[in-house]
């Protein structure tokens, strides 16, 4: 993310967790990563897992610890019953073709099962991904601020089919 401008973040969205080479194969081999393929050319993806795996940086437990006063459609949000979603990264030349909605609901398909309820963080600086998101159903359930930057809390319920995916 360091690399980018503003304009280009403001116009393109970004992601903010550091995955070495070493993570990310951790995460392929135990089958969190959803890609899509074009060309034999990764276009997109999206990671999703339990909690500990995430608590390496900082801010996950930090917002971990703020579930107690997530309030989401009844549920009392915890580590045990949720898992963090993201991140998610489409290529430039692919958004807006609904990529995002199929990734999600093959984890969510995957996931469900598991944990009824998906959760994670969007920097406020990120509205591509903000606008993105919501269009898939997740709501907003907090703000808070880490390191001198603001976020939105997100929730999403796993039973809840994403919206178009057949359009």
């Amino acid at each position: 993310m360091s690399e980018l401008s503003d304009e280009q973040k403001a116009n393109n969205g970004f992601v903010t967790t550091p995955f070495t080479e070493e993570l990310l194969e951790e995460i392929i081999g135990l089958g969190w990563a959803f890609v899509t393929e074009i060309e034999n050319q990764v276009v997109a993806y999206l990671f999703g897992g339990p909690w500990p795996f995430y608590d390496k940086w900082p801010i996950f437990p930090y917002m971990t610890a703020r579930f107690p006063s997530w309030q989401f459609k009844g549920w009392e949000i915890t580590t045990e019953n949720s898992f963090q979603y993201g991140p998610v990264c489409i290529d430039a030349n692919h958004r807006g073709k609904k990529i995002i909605n199929h990734l999600f609901e093959a984890m969510r398909i995957d996931f469900v099962s598991k944990y009824p309820l998906a959760a994670t963080f969007i920097n406020q600086a990120n509205p591509i991904s903000t606008k993105a998101h919501l269009k898939l159903g997740w709501e907003i359930v907090d703000e808070f601020e880490y390191n001198e930057n603001h976020y939105y809390g997100l929730a999403y319920d796993m039973s809840d089919e994403v919206p178009h995916l057949h359009e």
